[in-house]
């Protein structure tokens, strides 16, 4: 296993293509946009190497049965699934951001059941092709970004009905030796410092989509991958500065990115799916529910650590034993363990697959994170209600260490006695960043938009037997 230096040792051997700003980055580990989100990923290799939190951040290979970095491991049990969501908990708490592993370790869960039935069905041998690059992904300790979102053009059209074909990834042509692909992959978690990507389909197909059909892995630094990294919130705060940024070590969310994928040759023993769509819907419904059911874990942790500077802010101001404030708190904190609960029911309640392997309860999953597009919402507004408007209306840093005006920002600043201006402002500047902005649309349209969810709760509710017992209760029916 890794460990984070020999994490971002391996990012530097990698020859990829990344503009920001409008301009190309020579060295993605050293540049200050993407340095936080870097280093975030860092700590889930050092994490796996302290003894205090090994058993979360490590698990068995059921390949080799070699222990490796859990974020490469393959569910074999509900203990696997819970423990996942407790990792995801445990770190959050310790970045305040995203670390952004989870998307590619979904993708990794998701694509081993579905080749095997596909296989199964079908008389392919995509699960043994994906065998061996998982292999080759736990042997490496390899940071895989699941990249399934597609940019989809006019909503209203399939994927074969398109003006521009490429608004869905798509096979150009095949030969002997493997496939073409072409189109992009948006809003790309962490994509930039991954070694590899899990191209996969964004949406159920139909057979006259069957080019769209396509899932693969694709090495981020592959001859035609073009990435071009995302704006966010405050983002030339980290040009310049520390205190402005509120998590200048982690940054806020995980570095997300636009990646083109302009005719990128691929090998077949890279290939898990090539045309058949027949089971696109499943390997998506299945990413998506391993991805909804993170949601209660990190942003849980993500928002303890919301709490924690609203709590100390409130002691700064001199509020903190105030009742109101204390209830807000409270009820900040019953929606936190509220999502965290629903992440814990869903892996509790998983089931394993015919490959073996666990999947969690689809519907809870789907509950799960239809909660964190409301609750991390209100988590936010009560922590502005308990700041304060000074989250929003601080002066610059470079105002507060300025020779002539920065004792007044001092002097202005400071709230009860004893504790530094600076101190203040600091966890005012973290609420500020943790709560606004990208931070906040992430946590509504990462795992997919509420309406995605609704669907699938309303497809997996069983409607019709709950009909049956109403009225069976009342006497229409003799039995249900």
């Amino acid at each position: 296993m890794k460990t984070g230096a020999e994490y971002i040792d391996s990012l530097r051997k990698l020859k990829i293509n990344v503009y920001a700003l409008g301009e190309k980055i020579e060295d993605i580990t050293e540049h200050p946009l993407l340095k936080p989100h870097i280093n975030a990923v860092a700590l889930t290799y050092d994490l796996a190497h302290n003894p205090q939190f090994e058993d979360l951040v490590t698990a068995t290979s059921h390949l080799t049965g070699k222990k490796i970095n859990r974020f490469t491991h393959i569910h074999q049990s509900t203990e696997d699934l819970i423990k996942k969501v407790k990792m995801l908990r445990m770190i959050a708490q310790r970045t305040g951001s995203c670390f952004q592993r989870c998307v590619g370790f979904d993708a990794l869960n998701a694509l081993y059941s579905t080749t095997y039935e596909m296989d199964q069905a079908l008389g392919t041998n995509y699960h043994q092709r994906f065998l061996k690059f998982l292999l080759y992904v736990q042997e490496n300790d390899l940071v895989s970004a699941g990249s399934m979102t597609d940019p989809k053009g006019d909503r209203g059209l399939r994927p074969s009905q398109q003006p521009d074909p490429d608004q869905y990834v798509h096979i150009v042509s095949t030969n002997d030796d493997g496939i073409i692909i072409k189109g992009a992959k948006v809003h790309q978690t962490g994509i930039v410092n991954s070694h590899e990507m899990l191209i996969m389909p964004t949406v159920a197909m139909s057979e006259q989509d069957r080019d769209y059909a396509v899932a693969c892995a694709v090495p981020t630094d592959a001859p035609g991958v073009i990435h071009i990294f995302g704006r966010q919130t405050n983002d030339e705060r980290k040009l310049g500065g520390e205190i402005d940024q509120g998590n200048a070590r982690y940054g806020i969310v995980g570095g997300e990115a636009l990646t083109v994928l302009e005719n990128v040759f691929v090998p077949w023993d890279r290939v898990f799916m090539a045309g058949e769509y027949q089971f696109t819907g499943m390997l998506v419904e299945r990413f998506a529910a391993y991805h909804r059911q993170n949601y209660g874990g990190c942003k849980g942790g993500v928002s303890d650590v919301v709490i924690g500077a609203v709590a100390t802010l409130a002691e700064y101001n001199g509020v903190a034993k105030a009742s109101h404030i204390r209830d807000k708190i409270t009820e900040m904190i019953h929606l936190v363990e509220t999502l965290y609960g629903g992440s814990i029911a869903c892996s509790a309640e998983g089931r394993p697959t015919k490959s073996g392997a666990y999947l969690v309860d689809t519907m809870l999953a789907n509950v799960v994170k239809q909660n964190v597009s409301r609750y991390i919402y209100e988590i936010g507004r009560l922590a502005h209600d308990i700041a304060g408007g000074l989250i929003a209306t601080l002066p610059a840093e470079k105002d507060l260490h300025h020779q002539e005006i920065g004792k007044y920002v001092k002097k202005y600043f400071t709230g009860v006695d004893q504790v530094p201006a600076e101190y203040r402002i600091r966890v005012a500047r973290l609420i500020e960043n943790m709560t606004g902005g990208t931070a906040q649309v992430e946590s509504m349209h990462g795992a997919g938009s509420p309406q995605a969810q609704r669907v699938m709760i309303l497809r997996q509710a069983n409607l019709e037997h709950k009909k049956k017992l109403a009225q069976y209760l009342c006497g229409i029916l003799n039995e249900c």
